[in-house]
């Protein structure tokens, strides 16, 4: 059977809240899939049980083989990289010492990746993607789906290829993935976007709540981000609208009334970022996302004291140095 015809097969590395979801869909459609990740425990119950995804409705399981790194095939072909942005490194020159030639990797991260992942591979064997899915990891085996996103997938050097096209035919098994000739400006539009999520972090209340209650700080983050983005176009995205948060941008107001208002619809009402420091009592990642977007604003002459000021006190929190409270945002908010 020609491969157009076939369902095709992909490794997931990083089998967490995006790669599980993921790999959950694609293998419920027929294609062969495989999990690489680095918790045991989560590779036993996978292995056991099948993935496993907690919907509204009830939980679905698939089985699908699971493996830890060591233990992984020897050869990889379609690579979905779902690890953590301050894993990207680590796994590199594994991934890299397994991936086929005719192999690539598509970087299903928050941040920006894409440069660091071709480095090691190569940019022929690099595809970029943005993702904006809600979901966790709730136990070992088991991720809760958190609703539709958005995924859009597309070369980094900025167009759309046969392969860029096969990849998202394949996930629409998961739902409305779409290509595009220009993933940098979603990457960057989702900076801006989680600049604000990474604030409300630094509370325990909804984020609709928190973007509500302090809009000031929220226009003031994604304003410092998206001057930094300099000519990038930037893209919209489920009911974010960069272009409203551009630095002296007018109708903020309403596109915040519609951001907040479909946060509120999402079962998942707090950030990852907030679940890493709260339940999980791990390192957030968001330190790596916005590590070259403070080089690029210092290379660029643009001043981001706010996004600064913001990842200290997440630092700050994230250590166990200060609580979270609400009051962190209103001592940024006094400081505008």
């Amino acid at each position: 059977m020609p491969e157009s015809e076939a369902r095709r097969p992909y490794t997931v590395v990083g089998g967490g809240a995006i790669g599980g979801t993921i790999a959950f869909h694609l293998a419920r459609a027929g294609h062969p899939v495989s999990i690489v990740d680095t918790d045991a425990a989560h590779v036993a119950a996978i292995t056991d049980r099948g993935m496993t995804l907690r919907g509204p409705e009830g939980e679905e399981s698939v089985e699908l083989p699971a493996f830890l790194p060591g233990e992984a095939p020897p050869e990889l072909g379609r690579v979905l990289l779902a690890v953590k942005a301050q894993a990207t490194e680590d796994v590199l020159p594994w991934l890299e010492s397994r991936l086929a030639q005719d192999g690539f990797v598509v970087s299903l991260q928050n941040g920006l990746n894409e440069r660091l992942i071709a480095s090691f591979v190569g940019e022929n064997r690099t595809v970029g993607a943005f993702v904006n899915l809600f979901a966790d990891v709730v136990e070992p085996g088991v991720v809760r789906d958190g609703g539709l996103g958005a995924l859009v997938v597309g070369e980094p050097a900025g167009r759309i290829s046969d392969r860029v096209e096969q990849v998202v035919a394949d996930l629409q098994a998961w739902g409305p993935a779409k290509a595009t000739a220009n993933v940098e400006g979603y990457l960057w539009a989702k900076l801006g976007f989680g600049a604000m999520l990474t604030a409300t972090a630094l509370a325990d209340a909804p984020m609709a709540d928190l973007i509500d209650r302090h809009r000031g700080v929220m226009y003031a983050l994604a304003a410092e981000v998206f001057a930094t983005a300099g000519e990038r176009i930037l893209e919209p995205f489920d009911q974010f609208d960069p272009t409203a948060y551009l630095p002296d941008a007018a109708g903020r107001e309403e596109a915040t009334d519609r951001l907040v208002a479909w946060l509120r619809t999402q079962p998942k009402d707090r950030s990852g970022i907030w679940r890493d420091i709260a339940v999980r009592h791990r390192p957030v990642e968001v330190h790596h996302h916005y590590a070259p977007v403070l080089a690029e604003a210092e290379s660029r002459g643009v001043a981001v004291p706010l996004l600064r000021a913001m990842l200290q006190r997440l630092h700050e929190v994230e250590t166990g140095a200060v609580t979270m409270s609400e009051s962190h945002l209103a001592e940024l908010e006094r400081g505008l």
